[in-house]
């Protein structure tokens, strides 16, 4: 039974001749660095945040920040344009610096360089897709946005002198995963972003596909020429129609998981994939579960919604999973003689070995059908795919476990199960620690005011509508029959 399903679970399949896993933001942040320097006509970034005094190779001295590289770039190639969009509240609520994405910087001084922010979005609702495409011939999709406290290595040493913010202070370790892919796929991605552009701005951007070939060179390629499936998911809002691709991507590799589900997770709350897990593990020959999660919260109010819902969430899992597949953990590091959580930013799931998703959404319920979201998936039709897939869960297991993808392998033994290959080798400073020791018993609800912190879908008082919106919004595509529109509330207009 095939996953992937365009039209119900995806928006549409287009074809890459080359995709590829970065795996935190050291390797995708080179990169893109790279992909940058070979940009000839365009340069589209779309984000939940952007900080422009971030620095892309940190680790090569006197590398530029990234806005002053957008400025040499356009200043080198007449026929450049860079257009950024970046949702609106991240001037309150993002980490990166506010003054500039609203008064604009001595980089933005250009007729070639826009940057804008997007107010085009329900209330409380975010645009949190991360995605860069360059020529329409590249793009890059998944988790991590071009601002401050995403640059880190596979080893997250937390004494590493190159994580610093551009104030030159210290960050913590950040683990997270974005997708490369060209050819078609690209290009869609592309239509994607001029699309939110012109939600955005009332602006159409021409299409800019170029015989030019961004890719950087030292870039190897783990899939060829291959579908890749686009998900995204929308609000239902103004003359838009709400579009919930992602949480079915998801629901349908949950529901066709046979030996095993691996997730990571910055966010595990949603009560819909909690039943989607549970209907997994109830099944007598259902797969193992392995989450790795984020255990701790930045400040009261993200620990109080999704802290105690995400334990909430892994406290019901564990009752439901009756033939003991389930396990939830914590990454940690070495921290001298003591251990230090590692953030996990990563949105990722793998199935079977055969089937991968990375995007951008979380296992929340705002990434349901509140905020805009992007992920792509790829569903292995051959043995060279599923070996790929496979590394790549080796080295992710292996990452956290600080192992080496071959030594999880053999761990796993001929059934392949990473629960296995875990309890051989989850030992040390450097490890994965179980969240699912939580004691049965809690809150069986979501907490108090979820319903207004992590809605599923957009709320809107009487007032601000004007009518009642009638049954639920169709899942269709955003560019469906127009309806009256409305003006946003949180309307901002661009700092250039």
């Amino acid at each position: 039974m095939r996953i992937i399903e365009p039209g119900r679970n995806c928006w549409r399949l287009a074809e890459t001749q080359r995709a590829s896993v970065l795996i935190d933001g050291a390797d995708y942040f080179a990169r893109l660095d790279a992909a940058l320097r070979n940009a000839q006509r365009s340069i589209t970034i779309l984000g939940w945040d952007f900080d422009a005094r971030i620095r892309l190779r940190p680790d090569v001295p006197g590398s530029p920040e990234l806005g002053d590289l957008l400025r040499q770039l356009v200043e080198a190639r007449p026929e450049l344009t860079v257009r950024i969009l970046i949702w609106s509240v991240a001037v309150l609520h993002a980490p990166g610096a506010p003054l500039p994405l609203i008064l604009g910087a001595e980089w933005q001084d250009h007729p070639r360089i826009d940057l804008r922010l997007d107010g085009r979005h329900p209330i409380y609702a975010a645009h949190h897709q991360k995605i860069v495409t360059v020529d329409d011939a590249m793009a890059f999709v998944g988790g991590i946005d071009l601002t401050v406290g995403r640059w880190d290595t596979p080893e997250h040493r937390v004494d590493d002198p190159l994580r610093l913010t551009p104030d030159g202070k210290p960050h913590d370790s950040v683990h997270d995963v974005q997708m490369a892919i060209d050819g078609e796929a690209a290009r869609a991605i592309a239509a994607l972003a001029r699309q939110r552009w012109k939600v955005a701005t009332g602006e159409l951007l021409p299409v800019e596909a170029i015989a030019a070939d961004p890719w950087p060179a030292d870039l190897g390629a783990g899939f060829r020429e291959m579908p890749v499936a686009i998900a995204r998911t929308a609000p239902a809002w103004g003359e838009l129609r709400g579009v919930e691709e992602c949480a079915a991507l998801t629901r349908s590799a949950i529901a066709g998981a046979r030996r095993s589900i691996y997730i990571e997770a910055q966010y595990l709350t949603a009560g819909a994939i909690g039943r989607w897990l549970e209907e997994s593990l109830q099944r007598p020959e259902g797969p193992e579960v392995v989450v790795v999660a984020t255990c701790f919260s930045k400040g009261w109010l993200e620990q109080w919604i999704m802290g105690r819902n995400r334990d909430r969430l892994v406290r019901r899992l564990k009752r439901a999973d009756r033939y003991g597949r389930l396990r939830v953990f914590c990454p940690v590091v070495p921290d001298g003689e003591a251990s230090r959580l590692l953030l996990v930013h990563a949105k990722l799931m793998i199935v079977d070995d055969t089937f991968l998703r990375v995007g951008s959404s979380n296992l929340n319920n705002r990434s349901i059908g509140l905020d805009t979201e992007c992920d792509l998936g790829i569903e292995a039709a051959d043995e060279a795919a599923r070996a790929t897939i496979r590394e790549l869960r080796h080295t992710l297991l292996g990452e956290h476990l600080g192992r080496a993808a071959a030594a999880v392998a053999a761990a796993e033994g001929p059934e392949q199960s990473p629960l296995r290959a875990i309890a051989e080798l989850n030992r040390g400073r450097r490890g994965l620690r179980p969240m699912d020791e939580l004691p049965l018993s809690g809150p069986v609800r979501p907490v108090f005011v979820t319903a207004v912190l992590d809605p599923k879908r957009p709320f809107e008082p009487l007032w601000f509508l004007g009518r009642k919106r009638e049954g639920k919004a169709r899942r269709t595509d955003a560019t469906s029959r127009p309806r009256r529109r409305r003006r946003s509330s949180a309307r901002m207009q661009s700092a250039t």
